[in-house]
């Protein structure tokens, strides 16, 4: 049992809606569904009445509802004072990252960042989109470093988690060098994913019809991909930064034209460690110094 399974199911008991509840916990509705299925299974009782609309629970869920609700305050409240009572050191900020941006960009930003506060201790999640999100939502994390495109809003609340451009990436499609250009199998994501998502939209802004997704990574992983479309198994929409040093090599070939992206920082405003505030205000200055570099360059 996973406490957002708990989460989940209060939710839906507070708004008897699946889409409504689903979006609050920043999954898609099949995903929420299947949690809180996963919920009765582990239980072995069904707590929602799938038969009424609204969505209303069953006896048992209405049981099981403030033992839910308890379980989860009493757990967030016991974490929160053990956090409290190990953090000594209020120079240490919490990061939520993508995979790919933990690797390719984290590192080398945070030693800028360091040149403007001074040192830092770190923290760093490297997860897929959904679990960072949750990460910075309930207050684990301080940060959240992900893309952003149109095509795929972040549905976060822009008072309480304002954002910050800190970098530019691409989507660009790739294949092996040893790979032939005709009838090549394409690799995807999870469609969940954001990767996933972001590669759908891609695919359709070129002109030729997609080949048939043969592989799905279904972690998001864009790394594993890399390596797939190295060993030739196809092609796959990747991060410009994953794969440049490949392109520059020639072990990897670009076959159309990238999607740009944004790398986005976003901060939960309601963290105010000075050490928060700092890393907000070196990545505020980092960005427009790097904004001004762009435009001398162009």
């Amino acid at each position: 049992m996973e406490l957002k399974w708990l989460e989940d199911f209060a939710s839906l008991a507070r708004t008897g809606n699946f889409s409504r509840s689903a979006e609050e916990r920043h999954v898609t509705q099949s995903a929420f569904s299947r949690r809180i299925q996963a919920l009765e299974t582990w239980l072995g009782v069904a707590l929602i009445d799938r038969s009424t609309y609204p969505t209303s629970l069953t006896a048992a869920g209405r049981e099981f509802r403030e033992t839910a609700e308890e379980a989860v305050r009493m757990l967030h409240g016991s974490r929160a004072a053990l956090q409290a009572s190990a953090r000594p050191n209020q120079q240490t900020v919490a990061v939520a990252a993508l995979h790919t941006l933990a690797l390719s960009f984290f590192p080398g930003w945070f030693r800028q960042i360091e040149v403007r506060t001074g040192p830092l201790s770190s923290r760093l999640l490297p997860d897929e989109f959904h679990t960072c999100i949750q990460a910075v939502v309930e207050g684990g994390y301080d940060f959240l470093l992900t893309f952003h495109h149109a095509s795929v809003p972040v549905l976060l609340d822009p008072e309480q988690f304002p954002h910050r451009v800190v970098g530019m990436d691409s989507l660009v499609a790739v294949r092996g060098a040893q790979a032939t250009e005709e009838a090549l199998p394409r690799l995807g994501y999870a469609q969940n994913s954001l990767l996933g998502r972001l590669s759908v939209f891609a695919q359709a802004r070129v002109d030729e019809p997609p080949a048939a997704v043969t592989h799905v990574n279904e972690n998001a992983m864009a790394e594993a991909l890399k390596f797939m479309v190295i060993e030739g198994h196809g092609l796959a929409w990747l991060p410009l930064s994953l794969v440049a040093r490949e392109l520059a090599a020639g072990i990897l070939i670009a076959t159309n034209e990238a999607m740009p992206l944004e790398v986005r920082l976003y901060r939960n405003a309601g963290h105010r460690r000075a050490a928060v505030s700092a890393v907000w205000q070196a990545a505020g200055a980092l960005a427009d110094e790097t904004m001004r570099d762009w435009n001398r360059s162009d």
